[in-house]
């Protein structure tokens, strides 16, 4: 036995462990589910299994690999290891989906909330903004009140007029 000098951290176990990419496995099992959830997979499969049984029905018993006698035993076998390994794989397709749908709709929601925000956000500025323009003159409100001192002024200058001749008089 080796002897460490490190003795602050505990031995790493010696295991047999092997490593792969869990991405491109991913990818794979992804690229197989979708491969057999198509009619051409079934096609294949059925003129497969049809011609597994003419082999091993319709030719002589020298030439039968899987003798109808047995059973077929080796076609039950190939299907079952089939089977086998397609359930897994579709289910670690639809995981890898049901992820990524997840991770979508977080982001939808996201986007949602950020959009209702700043309609939100618009909303209380349009509104903002109608108060401010509520408390702004027209142009005809203008020109009503510029005709309504017009009016107001050439009065007090009639007025002045009157009383200036007197004033002119009376000089105090």
């Amino acid at each position: 036995m080796k002897r460490r000098s490190e003795l602050s951290q505990p031995r790493p176990r010696s295991r047999f462990d092997v490593g792969y990419d869990a991405e491109a496995f991913g990818r794979f099992s992804e690229s197989i589910a979708r491969y057999l959830g198509t009619a051409r997979f079934l096609v294949w499969q059925t003129i497969v299994i049809i011609l597994w049984l003419a082999l091993n029905t319709l030719v002589p018993s020298s030439w039968q690999f899987d003798p109808w006698g047995r059973g077929l035993v080796l076609l039950t076998l190939v299907l079952s290891l089939q089977a086998s390994y397609a359930a897994p794989l579709i289910l670690l397709a639809q995981n890898r989906q049901e992820r990524r749908d997840r991770i979508a709709d977080e982001h939808d929601r996201n986007v949602a909330e950020r959009t209702q925000a700043d309609t939100e956000f618009l909303a209380r500025e349009i509104a903002s903004v109608r108060l401010a323009l509520a408390d702004v003159v027209t142009g005809e409100e203008l020109s009503d009140q510029l005709e309504t001192l017009t009016r107001s002024i050439e009065r007090l200058t009639e007025r002045l007029d009157h009383l200036a001749p007197e004033r002119v008089a009376d000089p105090q």
